[in-house]
């Protein structure tokens, strides 16, 4: 199929923090953009710097080349796909879409074998690297579906990813994300209940986290969630509540695929307890003010 190149135009559709970021980076390619979010508001900057607006969904997609969008679940992706005024319905056969949200890898595969029956390719593209990443330009892109499609559009994921990987069929995107984030959860309270140690056991926590970074403790979790941590500064970078959702997401991954995992099923419920404790609009990492606060530590 062609390849999707600059000045061709391509959709964004959800203006989230994420969305916003990535949508503008692909303008700054050189793509022409259309955007569409339900507040449209949030798509001022990027309307003043050029793009064009679109009502719905539906609108967006009408002579785009490319479709993409980053919502927050599986029920929203269906709606902006097959809704009323979904994509489906102003889609010509030949357009990819691109599915940047993090949500269930069985609805992945079903809603690509959907859009495929009206001569659509989707491809699931959940993404890693968060705000700063997706502002730099420099995100991880986990990518599900045909080739063909991935192939055509290398354009647009170069524009918002450093690392990019077709992992295999739709849904493949989907899983990887849930081991991704099943992975920084379990390391989170493992950092977290180590710091904990340290201030009950009277050392520096944060003479302790340099020491640790020293040896082969060294990793992403600890330079930044345990920073964030150590200063309780838990301004929302990825918000709790979503990475409860996110960890719901990997237990239906484990228990879909018949794997034993118990450091999935702790993290998840450690992060229903993140939530149910009133932290959920906070920083994911406030894991940590959690299990410092049930081991006795008051600050």
């Amino acid at each position: 199929m062609n390849l999707i190149v600059p000045p061709a135009r391509v959709a964004f559709i959800g203006m989230g923090v994420m969305g916003a970021a990535m949508a503008a980076n692909i303008m700054k390619a050189g793509f022409a953009l259309t955007v569409s979010t339900r507040s449209k508001a949030k798509a001022d900057a990027l309307l003043a710097a050029g793009a064009e607006w679109a009502p719905t969904a539906q609108d967006a997609a009408d002579g785009a080349a490319c479709v993409c969008l980053c919502v927050p679940d599986t029920p929203d992706v269906e709606a902006v796909l097959f809704g009323d005024e979904g994509v489906v319905h102003g889609a010509a056969p030949g357009t990819v879409v691109i599915d940047f949200s993090t949500i269930a890898a069985a609805a992945s595969a079903d809603f690509a074998k959907r859009m495929a029956e009206r001569g659509i390719i989707l491809l699931d593209s959940p993404v890693s690297g968060g705000p700063q990443g997706a502002i730099d330009g420099t995100l991880t892109c986990m990518v599900g579906g045909a080739d063909a499609g991935f192939s055509a559009a290398r354009q647009v994921f170069d524009a918002v990813g450093r690392t990019i990987t077709l992992l295999g069929p739709a849904g493949s995107g989907q899983v990887c994300k849930s081991a991704n984030q099943l992975m920084i959860v379990s390391a989170m309270q493992a950092v977290a209940e180590a710091l904990a140690m340290g201030r009950k056991a009277g050392l520096d926590p944060a003479l302790m986290r340099q020491a640790l970074l020293g040896g082969s403790a060294r990793s992403f979790v600890l330079e930044n969630h345990a920073k964030r941590m150590l200063e309780r500064n838990f301004k929302p970078g990825f918000r709790a509540e979503l990475m409860r959702k996110d960890m719901r997401l990997a237990l239906g991954a484990v228990r879909e695929n018949g794997v034993f995992a118990p450091a999935t099923a702790l993290a998840a419920q450690m992060m229903e307890a993140v939530v149910n404790s009133g932290r959920g609009g906070d920083d994911c990492a406030s894991l940590g003010a959690l299990v410092a606060e049930l081991s006795g530590i008051r600050d």
